[in-house]
């Protein structure tokens, strides 16, 4: 039985066509590196576009060949934060809708045993207060490793963080709202559960395993 979600106020889960069949290709055991690298950046472009739809804007001057007339550009600093090393497999997508922004990283991994979080490496831009900052880890599983970079994006001083996702567990995202409820999560799934190990099921197995071809 999938598990409910308790308070979906701050959960987007995109419902589109192209995000329905990328998922399948990420999904199935088949799939072979380059198909998953590609479905993989298709979504994380369409996850991009939901994230900073609501972006601020500033109107500018410019000529076109025919005339004066008024533009548009975004009115705030953009921040991309993937946890290591999964999340670097959404970043160059992330890049190619928005070639501006600024990339930190943080490095973490999964106790096997515990199935608790653990950072190895941290490198940050500078006024995180007055950027977006878009988390981004391609699975949301038991929220650990998520809770535990929101921290350190906040006490770097990130006052606004949106976490992108290819695939969520519930207990991951229930995990989110409790203890960040001003976090936004924006995926491309809300799966059934988590296994006895800790695995997102359906899922799609190991997402950097299968990005970097590491397996």
């Amino acid at each position: 039985m999938k598990k409910t979600v308790a308070d979906s106020g701050k959960l987007t889960v995109i419902q589109h066509p192209v995000v329905a069949r990328d998922l399948t290709i990420l999904r199935n055991k088949e799939t072979d590196t380059a198909h998953f690298r590609m479905a993989m950046g298709r979504i994380a472009t369409i996850l991009a576009y939901t994230a900073l739809k609501d972006l601020p804007l500033r109107q500018v001057q410019i000529t076109t060949p025919v005339t004066e007339t008024t533009g548009f550009e975004i009115d705030t600093e953009i921040i991309i934060v993937p946890i290591l090393r999964a999340g670097l497999s959404l970043v160059n997508a992330l890049l190619d809708f928005i070639p501006d922004a600024s990339v930190g990283h943080l490095g973490m991994y999964r106790d096997e045993t515990t199935h608790e979080p653990v950072e190895y490496y941290s490198n940050l831009p500078q006024n995180m207060e007055d950027a977006i900052v878009l988390l981004v880890d391609p699975m949301l599983a038991t929220g650990g490793s998520a809770e535990d970079a929101i921290r350190i994006l906040k006490q770097k001083g990130a006052l606004t963080i949106r976490f992108i996702s290819l695939i969520c567990a519930p207990e991951g995202v229930n995990h989110i709202m409790k203890n960040n409820p001003d976090v936004s999560i924006i995926t491309a799934s809300l799966d059934e559960k988590l296994n006895e190990d800790a695995y997102i099921v359906p899922g799609l197995g190991d997402a950097g395993d299968r990005y970097f071809g590491t397996l």
